[in-house]
Parts: C-alpha cells; sequence; structure tokens
C-alpha cells in the first residue's frame, strides 16, 4: 500500500520534473541542436500534456480518490513509463529510436489502461426497476414481492339536501 500511495502523489509532480529531465539531459549529453528542437517543441509538451491526462484519467477512478492510492496495474505502468522516458534524456545514438518508439507504444498502452480501468468501476453492476409507489430497489432478479394490503372500508358520502 505504501507504494501505491507513493505513485499517487508522484504523479502530478511527474508531469513537471519528466519534462525538466528532457532538458537537463539535453544539457548534460551534449545531444545537438536538431535534439534541442525536438526536446522543446515535441519532447517537453508531449510528456507534460500527456502525464497531466494520465494523472487525470487515475484520479477520476472512485478507489483512486477514497484509497489515495493506485492500482498495481498502474504501478507497473507508470513504472515502466517514466523508466522509458528517463532513458530517453540520456539521448544514446544507437538506442534512442528504439527507446522513443517504446515510449510511444507504452504511453498508448497505459493510456487504453487508464480508460479500460475507469469504464470497469463507473459501469452499472445492478438493475435498478422503479415501482409505481415510486420507491427503488436494487437486484439482479425481479421486483419484491408486495404484501398483501389490509381490507378496505370505503365510505360513500351522500348529500340528500335538495
Amino acid at each position: 500500500m505504501v507504494l501505491r500511495r507513493a505513485v499517487y502523489r508522484w504523479l502530478f509532480p511527474a508531469a513537471f520534473v519528466l519534462p525538466l529531465w528532457l532538458l537537463v539531459g539535453w544539457g548534460v549529453f551534449n545531444a545537438g541542436g536538431w535534439a534541442f528542437l525536438w526536446v522543446l517543441l515535441l519532447g517537453m509538451p508531449s510528456v507534460f500534456i500527456g502525464q497531466i491526462i494520465l494523472t487525470l484519467l487515475v484520479r477520476a477512478r472512485g478507489t483512486v480518490r477514497a484509497e489515495r492510492a493506485v492500482s498495481w496495474l498502474d504501478v507497473a505502468g507508470f513504472a515502466v513509463l517514466h523508466a522509458l522516458t528517463v532513458s530517453l534524456g540520456f539521448f544514446g545514438t544507437w538506442w534512442w529510436g528504439g527507446a522513443f518508439g517504446l515510449t510511444i507504444a507504452v504511453a498508448l498502452a497505459v493510456f487504453w489502461s487508464q480508460l479500460w480501468q475507469l469504464w470497469r468501476e463507473a459501469r452499472p453492476t445492478g438493475l435498478v426497476a422503479f415501482r409505481s409507489a415510486s420507491s427503488a430497489y436494487l437486484g439482479e432478479g425481479s421486483a419484491p414481492a408486495r404484501s398483501r394490503p389490509a381490507d378496505v372500508v370505503v365510505i360513500e358520502e351522500r348529500s340528500d339536501l335538495r
């Protein structure tokens, strides 16, 4: 539970730290002018916006808000995604293109995983039926049996005052 809560708290700061790491990595590893343009125009904005979208999808789930912890699937997905994003900041020449493609594939997989988990938590699980007495019940089967009404006495008023 501690790890799941730590990842929950890390998601918003990661939207700022990971793009900043790409810029720092460019400066430290002398990646060149084209890499600088990629970092400023594509890398930093896409990592920032993508991380914000993924974080909002995670926090949209009721169980995450209640527990203040992500699921184990989220932990695994974000660990791989963030590790790949950090690896992009090293700007290795022979492996960078493969890491870039893998990062995009993992980001899409995490996105679809978030949508699937949100859909699974948001879909209705039971049948709601309404009766004529304007009350409702939840359940899979038929309506609960009505109790037999007691004897009813009808009193009519006659007006013989013509």
